[in-house]
């Protein structure tokens, strides 16, 4: 096993004021990031905060920019970085500094609670319902989020624009829209629940522009752009100014919304 030794430039500081230290440290062949960041707390470092629970790409905790790029620090190998430059480490830029590497994700948590919940249907206790795997084919994808908040952390709607938290909840909430709006046994619309207006009105699917930057990072490789939010706004689009609709609600044959 050949060993060699990496210099680390890493952001260190609290509540928003700090600047970068560096670091050399010894990297072994076939390590990833956090088992840098592991060595240095081990032996340069002790007081150096990261979150990270289960160094298996799956609980979406290791969350930080690596050279600029949102990455899970437990899935990036350091043999994917170029070798001849510093491995720069900060935290999510779109959201307020705690601590080194650790950010404050609140935000994320307050938009998930503004999602209404899946609607049971009617008439059917648990363990009766019954769905065929075509139906449920597509919104199963995004079943594979693991929360990790990369794709919130690099939509620029919400990275480069403070003012847009407020009425803009990001793809991965949008996403968890798309997904109860696909499912062939959500009733909410029984209960008074338009979901699509929802999304446009609550959580604010019109500030995305469908760059699909939010795909490019996700580390379950689901397609956000392409198989939720672009759908969910041609649902959207379809709802609400198809203009056969318009004609049905003036002349009270379909209700607009």
């Amino acid at each position: 096993m050949s060993t060699d030794d990496r210099e680390f430039r890493i952001w260190r500081g609290e509540g928003g004021a700090g600047g970068f230290v560096t670091y050399r440290v010894p990297v072994n062949e076939g390590e990833v990031v956090l088992d840098l960041v592991h060595r240095l707390q081990a032996t340069q470092a002790p007081d150096l905060a990261v979150r990270w629970n289960c160094k298996a790409g799956k609980c979406g905790s290791c969350s930080a920019e690596v050279n600029g790029r949102p990455r899970l620090l437990c899935m990036t190998r350091m043999s994917v970085l170029p070798p001849d430059e510093p491995v720069v480490l900060t935290p999510l830029r779109a959201f307020p500094s705690v601590r080194d590497l650790v950010t404050d994700v609140t935000f994320n948590y307050a938009k998930a609670r503004e999602v209404a919940a899946f609607v049971p249907p009617a008439g059917l206790a648990p363990g009766e319902y019954r769905m065929r795997q075509e139906d449920v084919a597509r919104s199963q994808e995004f079943r594979k989020c693991i929360e990790c908040f990369l794709c919130q952390d690099t939509c620029h709607a919400v990275r480069d624009h403070e003012e847009n938290k407020a009425a803009f909840a990001g793809p991965r909430f949008l996403m968890r829209v798309a997904e109860l709006d696909m499912h062939p046994l959500d009733a909410a619309g029984a209960g008074g629940l338009d979901r699509r207006a929802s999304a446009q009105d609550t959580q604010g699917l019109g500030y995305c522009n469908i760059t699909k930057c939010c795909t490019e990072v996700c580390p379950e490789h689901i397609r956000i752009t392409d198989n939720a939010l672009i759908p969910l706004k041609e649902r959207v689009a379809d709802r609400k100014y198809d203009p056969l609709v318009w004609l049905g609600s003036k002349i009270g044959l379909r209700p607009r919304d």
